[in-house]
C-alpha cells in the first residue's frame, strides 16, 4: 500500500488543523492506520492509531486529537485541535497489520507533513 499525507501548515498555537493521509493499493479496511510525528532531535512517537473500530491516543494528545478513517475513500483523518507549540513536528501516516504504537510495527509510511505552532 502506498500513503501520501497531506494538510499540514503554519498555525497559531490554540488553532486546528486536519491531516488527512490517502492510500492506494487493496484492502485499506483491513489495515490498523496509525499517526506518528517526529520534532527535530527527537525519535518519531506514537499519536493516534484506528484499528477494528477501536482507536487509541497517545497520553498526550487524548482530548485534543482525534483519528478517524473512511474506507470507501481510503483516506484517514487526524483532527488536531488546541496545537500547542510543543505539537510542532513532522507528522507521518503509516499502515500494518499490528495494532501496536511501535513505529517499527508498520511496514509503510507516507512521506510526512509538516505541522508547525508558533506560540
Amino acid at each position: 500500500v502506498q500513503l501520501q499525507a497531506f494538510g499540514g501548515g503554519f498555525v497559531q498555537a490554540g488553532g486546528s488543523l486536519r491531516l488527512s493521509c490517502a492510500a492506494s493499493g487493496r484492502a485499506f479496511s483491513t489495515y490498523i492506520m496509525g499517526w506518528f510525528r517526529q520534532a527535530p532531535g527527537k525519535e518519531r512517537e506514537f499519536v493516534a492509531r484506528i484499528g477494528w473500530g477501536n482507536t487509541y491516543y497517545a497520553d498526550s494528545v487524548k482530548g485534543r486529537f482525534t483519528i478517524s478513517r473512511d474506507n470507501a475513500k481510503n483516506t484517514v483523518y487526524l483532527q488536531i485541535n488546541s496545537l500547542e507549540a510543543e505539537d510542532t513536528a513532522v507528522y507521518y501516516c503509516a499502515a500494518g497489520l499490528r495494532s501496536t504504537a511501535q513505529p517499527a510495527g508498520y511496514p509503510y509510511w507516507g512521506q510526512g507533513t509538516q505541522v508547525t505552532v508558533s506560540s
